[in-house]
């Protein structure tokens, strides 16, 4: 018994020897000992041949042999000492297998993909980032036109809205302008300016993806999707305002496809709606007599929209004046503004009406964020800018433009030493530091002028 075991333990050192200088680790787990000819490939540094040995206590000496015999058959271990090992085959057959191998698996993978459901295909696409659908546009015409789908149009509005994104103007670059998507803390720079005008646009509100611009002088209103450049040019006012005007926008429906609104109004009283489903202005009546005129709009923070009421920010007295798009009414609301506050602007969280504003007091300032009680129509703070970051702007004369009201907040605070760029989260009370606005291939810092927040949809056509 003892002398058997012996045997074949030796039997299995000189196997091991002739792994050691021919062999290769074994690949198939149906045998207990596996030789092959040495691939070309180097080996990789954690896959080591690993020696089972049976438990000859529990087993007979001839059933371990078998075993032993078993596994040479299938690659001729049992070979004399002094035959030469088998010899390996030329590389030019290995490659020739590997092509077969891989012309077989492309075929295969495209015979799974040309049976993968059309529908599938794009609610997996309409819930990728935006910027990724972007890349992949130019891989077919079939994808390219899945901005016209009804189909993906559905299915991109069963996905829920994420954070707005943010569109800007710079100093340096006017009528190409910038976005910012907050979620992936990226500037993109649109290489084709989103409208096919000369003039200098200036964005003042948005609605379902689409932004309405008005242009320098106040005459031109522009609508365009900047993420698929769908643009319209509004038709000609029936009033001629050349004064400055605050605009608000809203949807008809739920989405672009049902229609959208425009509202402009003037400090004089005059206003006007244009509606597009009937592609006109119209003059639904005028201003309430309880509405003290002229309205002292501020026109630094822009309006908002919280169902289907537009909120505008006025002063003297100090307030907010609101408009019905469906019930064409008017109201006033006199809410007494904060203290050494300025630069103040609305926002909307959620369907609450807030307020955001720079509070300065002898040498501090601090940026502050107040919720509209609606019992009381008092503001309460109810957060604050980290003091560590407020001691930035000690002693500094700071100013403060709102580059986006929804649900978001894009904050440009400058003074003559300084120029930042802070995002706030209204739901989750969390601030954050955006980037600087720098051109691909450049080094220089973009000055942000003015800029609106929107929700990106690709689907939206103005």
């Amino acid at each position: 018994m003892k002398e058997g075991v012996v045997m074949l333990r030796q039997l299995i050192g000189q196997l091991q020897e002739l792994l050691d200088l021919y062999g290769s680790p074994p690949s198939s787990n149906n045998y207990l000992i596996q030789l092959q000819p040495p691939l070309p490939a180097p080996e990789e540094p954690s896959n080591h041949l690993r020696w089972c040995f049976p438990n000859f206590e529990d087993s007979s000496i001839e059933d371990s042999c078998d075993l032993v015999m078993t596994a040479g058959k299938s690659e001729n271990l049992m070979m004399d000492p002094g035959k030469p090992p088998t010899a390996k085959r030329a590389r030019k057959e290995q490659n020739r297998e590997n092509v077969i191998t891989t012309l077989t698996s492309t075929d295969m993978e495209q015979e799974i993909w040309k049976e993968f459901p059309e529908d599938l295909f794009e609610a997996v696409i309409a819930r990728l980032p935006i910027d990724t659908f972007f890349k992949f546009q130019s891989v077919c015409r079939k994808w390219n036109s899945l901005l016209h789908s009804q189909s993906f149009s559905q299915q991109c509005a069963q996905v829920t809205q994420t954070l707005p994104w943010f569109y800007t103007i710079t100093h340096e670059n006017v009528n190409t302008g910038a976005m910012y998507d907050p979620a992936l803390m990226k500037w993109n720079h649109p290489t084709v300016p989103a409208l096919p005008t000369k003039l200098i646009v200036l964005p003042v509100a948005s609605a379902g993806g689409l932004i309405c611009f008005l242009d320098i002088g106040h005459r031109s209103f522009y609508v365009c999707n900047p993420l698929t450049r769908s643009f319209k040019e509004l038709p000609a006012r029936s009033v001629k305002v050349w004064s400055r005007i605050a605009v608000g926008m809203s949807l008809t429906g739920k989405s672009v496809s049902e229609g959208y609104q425009v509202l402009w109004v003037g400090c004089d009283g005059e206003y006007e709606v244009y509606d597009s489903l009937k592609n006109d202005w119209t003059r639904p009546g005028s201003m309430p007599s309880h509405i003290k005129i002229p309205l002292a709009l501020n026109f630094r923070s822009q309006a908002v929209c919280i169902d289907s009421t537009l909120y505008f920010m006025r002063s003297d007295p100090d307030g907010v004046v609101s408009y019905d798009m469906v019930s064409g009414v008017w109201k006033q609301f006199i809410i007494p503004s904060p203290r050494h506050l300025s630069d103040h602007t609305l926002a909307d969280c959620g369907g609450k009406l807030m307020l955001v504003g720079l509070l300065s007091k002898n040498a501090a300032t601090c940026v502050c964020i107040w919720e509209l009680q609606k019992m009381t129509l008092l503001w309460k703070e109810v957060d604050r800018m980290p003091n560590i970051w407020c001691l930035e702007f000690y002693g500094k004369h700071v100013r403060m433009t709102c580059l986006g009201n929804k649900g978001m907040l894009m904050l440009s605070l400058r003074s003559r030493q300084m120029n930042r760029l802070v995002a706030y989260n209204l739901s989750s009370r969390e601030w954050l530091k955006v980037p600087g606005c720098v051109l691909p291939h450049g080094r220089k810092r973009q000055w942000i002028a003015c800029g609106t927040a929107f929700h990106p949809c690709l689907t939206a056509i103005a």
